[in-house]
């Protein structure tokens, strides 16, 4: 137990220093993460930690999957739903095809170890990608297909896996029934995920305490996921769905002490998991070589052929499928326009591998039913692992100078330029609202003339700490420019409440309290600073 302990709080100490490590480069934590793991794995005296796959997908994956899916948003997301599905199921569908043919005819592997390969390394990840390109600012239906993409395509994947799976298990594989079993699966677990997302908002309504509601927010996913996985599904759609669910209708359900609360620890925990997720990874790359049978140069050429085909086969899948329909539907052309060949170009250099992609390989079973080993379990694994490092590290490194060479980032600023001008008009037309309201509840009301100007004085500081939309870049205004200002007025409040609470003028109850409103003044400062410039 003490020494389960001991490495827990190493792996802690790792993680909080490669984070400080990439914010100090600049550079994705995921990548950090990854290189630092394996560096650790390879150190004398440092613990073998080994990956438990079912602790990965029946543990790990449901929250990851579940959080994404309440930070989408329903509508962009229904949208965009032509060329997510395009990327999410066609594009694994085909990845998986490309990947099964390069392993039997240029790796001699048999057909059906081809295609569990394939459908193991087919899925790009749904953290690091969406991670690396949020902090290029690309633009936002970009960052909408990436993000869905991202929360579909592993259940694709998973349902491929296993039919490829049984199928090198039993020697059989029937295309009807299993389409048929796909299509299934996708239905039911949509509908398992609607009643999910809808019992959990119910719940959560009638508990009316932010702590019991964020438990039931963190079983949700788990609910979702494990009832199809028990029931030979994926898991991952009805999570999908229960998210996207829950965001859609929880506004005006959860309240507001909940979501303040639930935010910062929701935040927390995924960028805890995905962490330790990304240093995990790099602490299988011993453990696999040491297991492995295989020749040094016959994973590294498989690893080679494999990332290639992987890298390419989306830019083979994402250029077709993004024009191919507006040129054979006059509906789709005059419905949505033909996006700029750059913003192609960056999604199809976006697919970055991950924690799935190792997870189901590790959960390959070790014998097949009639006695024999798994065949060529160890090249699979290894093989996976090589993509991941190649994907993560390679196209991680190298999106950044893409976007900045096809000039998206100038995309990106001058979009959120209009999102911020949106958002100051939307602010805008509800204070307005309210005033009307305002004034109507104080007439019905017959309220006092002193609790009528309290409510009138609200209102009028709230329009006056409204920006003007900056039409420029590094425009700043007067509500942003005293963000600062504010902050450091803010400072002095705080020393003097705790100079108050030395000389014992006050309790530490007080304290406390006092200190809660200013913690939440300077979390408003923070968000108006942070979104303010553009």
């Amino acid at each position: 137990m003490v020494a389960t302990f001991l490495t827990f709080l190493l792996v802690l100490t790792a993680l909080g220093a490669s984070a400080t490590v990439a914010k100090r480069l600049s550079v994705a934590p995921a990548i950090v993460f990854l290189i630092v793991g394996i560096i650790l794995a390879f150190l004398p005296g440092f613990p073998r930690i080994e990956m438990k796959p079912e602790g990965v997908l029946l543990l790990v994956l449901p929250p990851l999957i579940y959080s994404a899916g309440v930070s989408m948003s329903w509508r962009e997301f229904k949208a965009n739903l032509r060329p997510i599905s395009l990327l999410a199921i066609g594009c694994v569908i085909f990845t998986t095809v490309m990947v099964a043919a390069a392993a039997h005819y240029a790796l001699g592997l048999p057909w059906g170890v081809g295609f569990v390969l394939g459908a193991i390394v087919s899925p790009p990840d749904v953290v690091a990608p969406l991670a690396i390109a949020r902090r290029l600012k690309l633009p936002h239906r970009i960052l909408v297909i990436l993000e869905g993409e991202g929360l579909a395509n592993d259940a694709t994947a998973l349902i491929l896996y296993r039919f490829a799976v049984l199928a090198v298990s039993t020697g059989t594989f029937s295309l009807a029934p299993a389409t048929g079993t796909f299509i299934a699966i996708i239905v039911c677990e949509i509908a398992f995920g609607i009643v999910v997302g809808w019992l959990s908002l119910r719940l959560r309504q009638w508990a009316h305490d932010p702590r019991v509601e964020i438990s039931l927010s963190l079983l949700t996913p788990y609910l979702a996921f494990w009832v199809p996985e028990h029931f030979h599904g994926s898991g991952v759609i009805a999570t999908v769905v229960t998210g996207l669910y829950v965001s859609w209708n929880g506004p005006l359900l959860i309240s507001s002490k909940t979501r303040l609360q639930g935010i910062f620890f929701w935040d927390f925990v995924i960028w805890l998991i995905e962490g330790v997720l990304f240093l995990m990874i790099g602490f299988q790359l011993r453990l696999l070589m040491e297991k492995s049978k295989a020749l040094p140069i016959e994973i590294l050429t498989a690893v080679a052929i494999v990332s290639a085909i992987v890298i390419v086969a989306r830019f083979l899948w994402v250029f077709p499928g993004t024009y191919l329909p507006r040129l054979l539907s006059k509906r789709i052309a005059a419905r949505d326009a033909k996006p700029p060949w750059r913003y192609v170009a960056v999604i199809g250099f976006t697919g970055i591998r991950g924690v799935v992609s190792l997870a189901v390989a590790l959960a390959l079973p070790l014998t097949l039913p009639n006695g024999q080993d798994f065949p060529h379990r160890d090249l699979i694994l290894l093989v996976t692992f090589g993509v991941i490092i190649v994907t993560l590290i390679g196209i991680g490194l190298t999106l950044p100078l893409l976007v900045r060479l096809l000039g998206l980032s100038d995309h990106g600023h001058l979009e959120a330029i209009r999102e911020r001008e949106a958002e100051i008009s939307a602010r805008r037309e509800i204070l307005e609202s309210a005033r009307g309201s305002l004034d109507q509840i104080i007439k019905d009301r017959n309220l006092p003339e002193g609790l009528a100007r309290f409510l009138e004085a609200r209102h009028e500081t709230r329009m006056r700490a409204l920006p003007e939309p900056p039409r420029e870049e590094g425009q700043f205004t007067p509500a942003t420019q005293g963000a600062s200002l504010v902050r450091e007025i803010i400072t002095i409040e705080r020393t003097c409440l705790h100079r108050l609470l030395r000389e014992g003028k006050i309790t530490d109850e007080t304290r406390r309290r006092i200190e809660r409103d200013l913690d939440l003044e300077e979390a408003v400062v923070d968000n108006r600073e942070k979104n303010g410039p553009l």
